[in-house]
């Protein structure tokens, strides 16, 4: 079995849901996905049920680009839980296409690639809006601030920003249940003025602030009670910020780096009174670092 090509990127978590305004962005957080192109099948299939790995092969044939000669088959490791609005799918087209560029020496700027994993998102059906947000956080790390509606995605950026200091900051995230529904943009439309405080937030560069709006935005958008009280919890028990990241249903908390204490206790009220996984991550303020593969 030989590896063709290997592509690496990471998951996200929301600042700005895109379907509110058509404005959206996502912060990089260090859940890494790694993606090999073989010539041979790998002992474990992709667990890939939108065929993103599919759709991303002939999106690369569709704009021209060359496939290397012979069968060709994935082999993917991730640590970014999937459906959960932690940008797996994101990460799952940057990495894959990633892989593409070295089994083929081919050298594609990062707007370009945007472009590319929006195309792939959008011919999926796995995202409303193209995910270009995330696909950005994915790919450079920190975050951008983007027009959805824009062109390209080189002419979307409006703001961008490392992030909060990754020393600084510790992020809890509580993974929830698969949602049975999927959102639809008229779902977005009654949640305007909050989407639009987190917008706000984001032009003056208020990372704590825009994820604040963005959780409010969508516990109204997804009207769920429990999440709403879960994320009332994160509040009552110290944590600076907290959102639902995506369409839901993870929620991601905003606690400080130097409170361990506090990080202690946040993390235990969630494994200790609900049945959902919690994981922790750091914030990337650049590109994804090397990962070992495991």
């Amino acid at each position: 079995m030989a590896v063709l090509g290997k592509g690496e990127a990471n998951g996200a978590i929301s600042l700005l849901h895109a379907a509110g305004l058509g404005y959206g962005a996502s912060l990089a957080i260090d859940l890494p996905l790694i993606v090999r192109l073989l010539d041979s099948p790998y002992k474990t299939q992709p667990d890939d049920q939108d065929d993103i790995l599919g759709h991303t092969i002939r999106i690369w044939q569709d704009n021209g680009y060359t496939l290397p000669a012979g069968e060709l088959h994935w082999a993917v490791i991730s640590k970014i839980p999937q459906r959960q609005g932690l940008k797996s799918s994101s990460a799952l087209c940057i990495a894959a296409l990633r892989a593409l560029c070295d089994a083929t020496n081919t050298s594609l700027d990062d707007s370009l690639m945007v472009d590319l994993a929006r195309n792939i998102q959008l011919t999926a059906g796995v995202s409303l809006t193209g995910s270009i947000d995330d696909a950005w956080a994915c790919l450079t790390g920190g975050w951008k601030l983007v027009d959805i509606n824009a062109e390209s995605s080189a002419e979307g950026i409006i703001r961008e920003s490392p992030g909060l200091p990754s020393a600084d900051w510790d992020i809890i995230i509580v993974l929830g249940k698969e949602r049975e529904k999927k959102l639809t943009f008229e779902d977005f439309a009654p949640q305007q003025s909050s989407f639009l405080q987190a917008f706000n937030a984001l032009q003056e560069g208020n990372d704590i602030m825009a994820m604040t709006w963005n959780g409010r935005a969508m516990l109204g958008v997804l009207n769920d009670a429990e999440l709403r009280r879960m994320t009332n919890d994160s509040f009552v028990n110290g944590a600076r910020a907290a959102t639902v990241t995506g369409s839901g249903n993870a929620m991601a908390i905003l606690v400080p780096g130097a409170s361990s204490s506090l990080h202690s206790h946040i993390v235990a009220w969630y494994t200790q009174r609900s049945d959902y996984e919690v994981i922790q991550a750091k914030i990337i303020n650049g590109p994804m670092p090397k990962v070992e593969e495991h």
